[in-house]
């Protein structure tokens, strides 16, 4: 099996990214990095970046996107990540960030970007039916809530509808999302390490396709999986 890969997800929300990079770093034995949970972490540990990312959000900003590569730049350099590799979940969102990614890594590179591509009319019926965990974020939907009704699984927090997962935020959400995401595929294309997944159907089939896609990058000229020790 491949190991040791460094590896990106994108897709607009309700594409199904949390699950499956939960689902990528258990195959491949990779921490899985999502700037969401590290952001609200950072936020409720009042760390000093979390500490600056509250500020940005008091004043009605989005957190900057210093403050998210910084964050980004501290996970990448520890110990498990430099050696295993990650699943990188919620970030690069701009070809800028992007750019500075490709520095925090030097002098080694991606793997490889997946793009999970679901319609926005199955995005819509997805995100409708979300709740979400307002401690930890953890995704459940009404056809498959926690375990307790309204009680998160993982650690007890309450279970809600997001206030913005309306149809008319939602669209205003992907709308965005599509604005800032299309010079990014651009950029990942152009490097040659872009591949596009259909993210529709089963967790399952969709982790299928994505491993698929993965393994056949990683394949090298002999034909068999490169190894860290490559």
């Amino acid at each position: 099996m491949v190991s040791g890969v460094r590896l990106v997800v994108l897709g607009k929300q309700g594409a199904g990214k949390g699950t499956q990079c939960v689902r990528l770093s258990h195959h491949y034995v990779v921490p899985h990095v999502s700037t969401g949970d590290m952001l609200r972490a950072a936020v409720k540990s009042r760390t000093p970046l979390g500490e600056r990312a509250q500020a940005d959000m008091d004043r009605g900003d989005l957190v900057s996107d210093e403050l998210i590569m910084e964050m980004v730049r501290q996970r990448l350099t520890r110990a498990d990540a430099q050696s295993r590799g990650f699943v990188l979940d919620g970030c690069p969102r701009t070809t800028a960030q992007a750019e500075t990614l490709d520095e925090i890594l030097l002098p080694e590179t991606l793997d490889m970007v997946v793009n999970l591509e679901v319609p926005t009319h199955a995005v819509l019926r997805r995100l409708a039916a979300r709740r979400v965990c307002e401690d930890c974020g953890t995704n459940y939907s009404v056809s498959s809530p926690p375990a307790i009704r309204g009680t998160c699984d993982v650690c007890g927090g309450e279970v809600v509808q997001r206030e913005d997962d309306t149809e008319e935020a939602i669209t205003r959400r992907l709308e965005l999302y599509a604005r800032q995401t299309a010079p990014l595929l651009d950029f990942y294309r152009k490097a040659h390490l872009l591949a596009t997944v259909n993210g529709t159907g089963s967790a399952d089939m969709v982790t299928r396709r994505v491993v698929r896609a993965i393994d056949r990058q990683l394949m090298d000229d002999r034909g068999r999986p490169r190894s860290e020790g490559d």
